[in-house]
């Protein structure tokens, strides 16, 4: 075992604030890393001020953070994909049973027994997982991901959730060239799905109820721009579209964007909005409608996700902040005040 500098919250009304943590040493198939950069995720905020109580009570202390980008330092002897010095990511999941139908079809994300980053029983050490607000941490390989030399790190560390949170729904719906695409929200996960769908060549609609998003929604990739509380302007569209995406996390009217598909079409939820949002059956049934929703992605998907960045050089717009201002990053993502993303330049911890 060996200690770690990190960032920690002690209570649900507590800041986040220095402290040390014990990481693991690792396993014959563990590979330990360096972090690099590490996103802040609104989950992180969710969990760290125990906003998920029914579901997800926060045990304490909680050390956030899944969305991380790091240099591999060690290997254990049987590790077989990685080497010192790779460029690698984690995201939010260290640990499943790897024997259920889900993980066997790639679909850890799905699995009943996945451990995520944090806040989940550490089977290794007890007590709970601690994520990436720190120096250093130690997971089995098969939840470990190659991030492509030419991404800009800070970017490429929101991929590993924001990412794959837009690119598994648009994968699994058959998003692809010639295809009409629609993103609702243009938000940490929204500019992520324009990007996506701009490279997957779609013909992508962004919906905001901000005039002052358009100029920049159109730099993202979108190809048309509709102000959702313009009824005229969404009128145009109806029974028009084959997939939204649907990133926000507010309370709106699902029903005025079901109008918007087409026979077959589909409506994936990725936000997640406080209270249920009613839904109008004859808005599904009539074009045989569907209306879903989907959180990350298994391990293989994730990996391809990191491949198609590459490939296209797509990464998170990315506010960088030293991990001192953490707690005035939540104040502003709170008020949805950064373009589009933090992500935590982690070498700031090394002066605490």
């Amino acid at each position: 075992m060996y200690n770690v500098k990190a960032y920690s919250a002690a209570s649900a009304t507590s800041r986040l604030a220095s402290t040390k943590i014990v990481r693991r040493d690792p396993t014959e198939t563990d590979v330990q890393i360096e972090i690099l950069f590490c996103g802040i995720c609104h989950s992180d905020l969710h969990q760290v001020r125990n906003q998920w109580s029914d579901f997800m009570p926060t045990i304490y202390p909680c050390i956030p953070g899944h969305e991380i980008v790091g240099r591999v330092t060690k290997v254990g002897s049987a590790v077989s994909k990685f080497t010192l010095g790779d460029l690698v990511g984690v995201g939010c999941m260290v640990d499943s049973d790897g024997t259920c139908p889900a993980c066997k079809a790639g679909l850890e994300q799905f699995c009943q027994n996945a451990t995520f980053t944090y806040n989940l029983p550490d089977k290794h050490l007890g007590g709970v997982t601690y994520g990436g607000y720190s120096e250093s941490i130690v997971v089995d390989q098969h939840f470990v991901l190659r991030v492509p030399a030419n991404l800009n790190l800070a970017g490429a560390a929101p991929l590993l959730c924001a990412g794959i949170t837009t690119y598994s729904p648009m994968r699994h719906w058959g998003v692809t060239k010639g295809k009409k695409v629609g993103v609702v929200g243009l938000g940490g996960l929204g500019h992520m799905g324009v990007k996506f769908a701009h490279a997957l060549g779609a013909h992508t609609v962004v919906f905001t109820t901000s005039p002052s998003k358009k100029e920049d929604a159109f730099r993202l990739g979108a190809d048309e721009v509709v102000l959702s509380r313009d009824a005229n302007e969404m009128l145009k569209h109806a029974g028009s579209f084959d997939f939204i995406l649907d990133a926000v996390a507010a309370e709106h009217d699902i029903n005025a964007y079901i109008n918007l598909l087409g026979i077959d079409g589909n409506i994936t939820l990725v936000g997640a909005p406080d209270k249920p949002l009613p839904v109008a059956a004859f808005g599904l049934i009539a074009r045989r409608r569907s209306f879903s929703g989907s959180c990350i992605g298994g391990i293989p998907e994730t990996q391809e996700m990191l491949d198609f960045c590459g490939e296209y050089n797509i990464t998170s717009d990315v506010e960088v902040i030293p991990i001192q201002k953490v707690n005035e990053a939540y104040e502003r993502m709170v008020k949805s005040d950064v373009k589009y993303r933090f992500s935590i330049d982690m070498a700031s911890l090394k002066s605490e």
